[in-house]
């Protein structure tokens, strides 16, 4: 389900004429639906209702602060490979403890601010990445 579709030869968003918006805007721009994306990660998050979960959200994907909140504010979580992720994440109001930072080549710098941040969790993808983690824990005391 969407919440875009043609009126005779009107595409519309959410009722509102697009080509309304463009004039208001100007183009390019960028469109999202408020209540599909609410209707998609409902679907997905009671998917799993009967056991516990956490839905993070790929920032790959999309980086809008505040399609983030919007997440955020439906109880999902972000899964971030960099340091400006998680920055956008903290920022958007994604709650630390639904961050997940996966990806290759995280830095020293990256790893300790995720750690200072108090993150959910690290996904670790090689035994030099766990043996950088281990030394910016230790040398922070944690």
């Amino acid at each position: 389900m969407h919440h875009f579709q043609y009126r005779g030869d009107q595409l519309m968003c959410e009722e509102v004429p697009i080509e309304r918006i463009a004039e208001e805007v100007g183009t390019p721009f960028y469109l999202y639906s408020y209540a599909t994306l609410v209707h998609h990660f409902r679907t997905f998050d009671q998917a799993f209702a009967d056991i516990p979960h956490l839905v993070c959200f790929a920032m790959k994907a999309n980086s809008n602060v505040a399609t983030l909140k919007l997440f955020a504010d439906l109880g999902g979580g972000a899964d971030v490979v960099s340091g400006g992720e998680l920055y956008r994440a903290l920022r958007a109001g994604i709650p630390p403890s639904r961050i997940v930072f996966a990806g290759v080549g995280k830095t020293r710098e990256e790893m300790s601010f995720a750690l200072k941040s108090d993150i959910l969790m690290f996904n670790v993808e090689s035994p030099q990445e766990l043996r950088l983690l281990n030394d910016v824990a230790g040398a922070m005391g944690t």
